[in-house]
Formats: structure tokens, sequence, C-alpha cells
């Protein structure tokens, strides 16, 4: 009887069943690597979660500021109107066409203007509003 050599791919089949131990060192290599990745991913969830709050938070205060400035702003402007239309009825009752003239024209100046033109340069007010020292005037 003649022997039989047995084949390469047999020899390397055998082989690697004859150490499952370096397959088990490999799966805990590979679970231990997910876990270390599963839990750098999580940090950097909580990280963005952090970073979002934190930002939200400064858009809001921001916000809070700008609606502060609009109502400031709109306020001074009915109270310059009032006073101004109140310029214009004693202007008629005395009969005093100058200072009527005065008054109709400072109306129609503060109807031009609009406290909206200042923030027309968006890069100037997200300057301004990211400067601590900027000084507000209304």
């Amino acid at each position: 009887m003649a022997s039989k050599k047995p084949s390469m791919d047999f020899v390397r089949g055998v082989e690697a069943f004859a150490s499952p131990t370096q397959y088990l060192n490999e799966i805990v290599q590979a679970w231990t690597e997910y876990l270390k990745i599963a839990e750098e991913e999580k940090t950097k969830r909580r990280e963005i979660e952090a970073w979002e709050k934190i930002t939200l938070a400064e858009i809001k205060a921001k916000r809070d500021f700008l609606v502060g400035y609009l109502e400031c702003s709109f306020d001074e402007r009915a109270k310059n109107f009032q006073s101004l239309f109140q310029a214009v009825d004693q202007a008629m009752s005395s009969g005093d066409n100058q200072q009527l003239g005065l008054a109709l024209h400072a109306i129609v100046e503060l109807a031009k203007s609009s406290p909206f033109k200042d923030l027309a340069d968006l890069s100037t007010v997200k300057a301004a509003l990211d400067n601590p020292d900027h000084v507000w005037k209304f």
C-alpha cells in the first residue's frame, strides 16, 4: 500500500484547528477593541451634548439681549413720537407755524430712521455681541 502525503490545504486546516487559543485571543482582542471604541464614542457623544447645551444657552442669551434691545428701542421711539405729536398739538393750538414745521420735520426724520439700520451689517452685530467690552447705546 502506498502512503498518501497529506495535501497542504489539509495541513493548514489542521494547524488552524490545532491552535484554538490563538483564535480565542483574537476574539478577546477584537471584543476589547470594540468596547474601547464604544466607550470613546459615548464620550464623544457626551462632549457633543455638552457643547450643544452651551451653544444653545449662548444663542438664547444673545436672542434675549437682542429682543431687549429692540423692545427698548421701540419704547424709546414710541415716547419720541408721543412727545413730537404733543409739540405738534401745542404748535397748532398756539398758531406757531415755525414750531409746527420743526416738529413735523422731526417726526418725518424719526420715521425715516429705523432701529434695524444698525443691525443691517450682521458681522458688526456679531462682533459686538461677542465683545464683552462693547457698550450698547439705547
